[in-house]
């Protein structure tokens, strides 16, 4: 699926006019591709205003790691590691996502400056969390988890991975607008890598047209993440390590950018930055060789500094 007009802009938030690039922070010590890297305060707001200088839209700020096997961490060291690059950040006017399945961490991120909650449960973590966003107004990314929505046992096994995961987020979506967070706030995020294996994530990857059948933006979190790893790796060869992985990373934004995604959420900026500007300049051509005959309006191809980058 084609769709540049079609990827939707969320209330609350810049009206992008391409696939939005979020730029990842990681304030943790053991995240899987980068724990521990920006641990400190000052050096997580100085990486986050980095990505943005190296074409980051917005940056997503979280303190707790959700790779497999990870223990959760305590609330209040939660709020230690998270708030103070919030509003670090914020100072410098970057627009900011918060990454947390609390609703007292998202509450406190937003009184700091955070414009959005990303919340990889959907809500289901912490029966406060939509109550907050709701009352916030804020938009809030609904990702899918069937971590949260059925025993351990069954969560990786699906008999057709893309109608399930469509209609379990249909049917969380429809549980945050009864929870009074309005429709134009709400993205979606099919969860690559949770709860699924290598095969599901690329199925999804491939019908992100049906994601967007949901009638609402839809987030890609495919970074460095394990799927990718499989695919470097070949039928017999050892996966690359997490940081080894970001061309790959690269061509999935550019693919999801080409389908509609309202944006990519990723590690390493500059490289997703270029991709989805290509896609757009090539969805740009599309349009200028579908118009009518006689239209002589010609496809803008996006400025860009001496760097090649914003």
């Amino acid at each position: 699926m084609s769709n540049l007009s079609g990827r939707g802009v969320v209330a609350g938030l810049p009206a992008w006019d391409r696939c939005a690039v979020m730029g990842v922070v990681n304030v943790t010590p053991d995240s899987f591709s980068d724990g521990g890297r920006w641990f400190d305060t000052t050096i997580a707001v100085k990486h986050g205003l980095d990505l943005v200088a190296q074409g980051a839209d917005l940056v997503d700020v979280g303190g707790e790691s959700t790779r497999p096997g990870a223990t959760r961490v305590d609330e209040d060291e939660e709020l230690r590691r998270v708030i103070p690059v919030v509003r670090g950040l914020a100072a410098e006017g970057v627009t900011i996502s918060v990454d947390t399945m609390r609703a007292r961490v998202a509450e406190q991120a937003l009184a700091a400056g955070a414009a959005l909650v990303n919340d990889v449960s959907g809500g289901l973590a912490d029966p406060a969390m939509v109550p907050v966003v709701a009352a916030a107004g804020v938009p809030f990314v609904v990702m899918h988890w069937r971590g949260f929505l059925q025993g351990g046992g069954v969560k990786g096994v699906y008999a057709d991975v893309v109608t399930e995961v469509v209609d379990e987020l249909h049917a969380r979506v429809e549980a945050v607008l009864d929870g009074g967070i309005a429709p134009d706030r709400i993205v979606v995020d099919p969860g690559l890598g949770f709860s699924k294996e290598a095969g599901h994530d690329l199925e999804l990857l491939a019908h992100l047209d049906r994601l967007l059948g949901l009638g609402h933006p839809v987030l890609v979190a495919a970074s460095r993440k394990r799927f990718l790893g499989r695919v470097l790796a070949g039928p017999e060869g050892a996966p690359p390590p997490a940081r080894e992985r970001d061309a790959a990373t690269a061509a999935v934004s550019a693919l999801a950018a080409h389908a509609g995604a309202w944006a990519v959420r990723v590690h390493e900026v500059r490289a997703t930055a270029d991709a989805v500007r290509v896609a757009r300049a090539v969805e740009q051509a599309r349009g200028h060789q579908n118009a009518p005959a006689g239209d002589t309006r010609t496809a803008e191809t996006p400025s860009r500094s001496p760097e090649g980058h914003r």
